[in-house]
């Protein structure tokens, strides 16, 4: 992952108190386990140098941008660039203060406290990734407010209170205009550096595709890239809704078609039928068609592997 920031021109500096960062917080064996390989690359580097200078100031993170902006897939890409064991909290509507650091359960004959993710990831000194962190009520998230503060404690009620490990981050996501979703609340979000995750370039998304998929051809992961420009643009427009607007979508597409479908099957199950209402889908099947072969096999598609 160091060598990947190099390439995207990141600050050595940075990249040199990163290495330090490392070597002064070593990982548990026992939690290695949770360190991630992340599939995906996210490519950008302006975000790149801010959050790793957020992180590296000792300050929790909230990414905030719309549909296909690779949040999740940039927070996973910190935890491995920090060499950090990594705890997933997906927030929802009955989240409360038990869910996120710990209850009572009986075990072996008797009451002992069961950790829950906030708590893990203080003690080890990981990377806690708070997904849609405000699907949750407020009041639920109250209980962060002094493990996300100067304080960084964690107060358990019949129980120790402990300290957050230094090394400890949290990096919240949020998109807005989600059913279920809600105004983040002023004392949270003030605990948080935000940054606001700007849509993908066509160049940086050609890069992914290519990345992804060496053995694509350049001409075909431009007209992709452009597809989803396009459809993109009808979405601001507001001439469709965003369910088609698909990046995982867009990058399962090639996969399908090299493991045996057509472009056009493949396409409709990774993109076009996400779309639910008939007419909708219906633009989109027609913005496909315009720019895309349905036809396109695999053989078309990649350069021979053995070439």
């Amino acid at each position: 992952m160091l060598d990947f920031l190099r390439q995207e021109g990141i600050d050595e500096n940075l990249i040199a108190r990163i290495e330090q960062y490392r070597k002064d917080y070593p990982v548990a064996e026992s939690d290695k386990i949770r360190i991630p390989s992340p599939k995906f690359k996210y490519f950008g580097k302006e975000i790149w140098q801010l959050a790793i200078t957020a992180i590296l100031s000792g300050e929790n993170i909230l990414l905030v941008g719309p549909k296909a902006t690779g949040k999740n897939v940039f927070a996973e890409n910190l935890s491995a660039v920090f060499g950090r064991p990594e705890w997933d909290v997906s927030f929802y509507l009955n989240t409360d203060a038990s869910t996120l650091i710990g209850t009572d359960t009986f075990r072996n004959g008797e009451v002992s406290f069961r950790k829950g993710p906030i708590y893990a990831c203080a003690e080890a000194g990981g990377f806690g990734i708070l997904d849609e962190i405000n699907m949750a009520k407020n009041e639920s998230l109250a209980v962060l407010h002094a493990t996300l503060d100067f304080r960084r404690i964690i107060d358990v009620p019949g129980y120790s209170r402990i300290r957050l490990a230094p090394s400890t981050r949290f990096i919240a996501t949020m998109n807005y205009g989600y059913a279920g979703t809600r105004e983040l609340n002023e004392a949270l979000a003030s605990r948080f550096m935000v940054i606001n995750m700007p849509v993908i370039s066509g160049s940086d998304l050609e890069k992914l595709l290519l990345q992804q998929y060496p053995s694509l051809k350049t001409e075909y992961a431009s007209q992709l890239t452009a597809l989803f420009g396009e459809i993109r643009q009808k979405c601001e427009s507001s001439e469709i809704s965003t369910k088609a607007l698909d990046l995982r979508g867009l990058l399962a597409t090639i996969n399908l078609v090299y493991n045996g479908l057509s472009m056009h099957d493949a396409l409709s199950i990774a993109i076009i039928n996400k779309s639910f209402d008939e007419f909708e889908r219906t633009l989109v099947e027609d913005t496909v068609s315009t720019r895309i072969d349905g036809k396109l096999m695999k053989e078309e598609l990649f350069y021979k592997e053995n070439a």
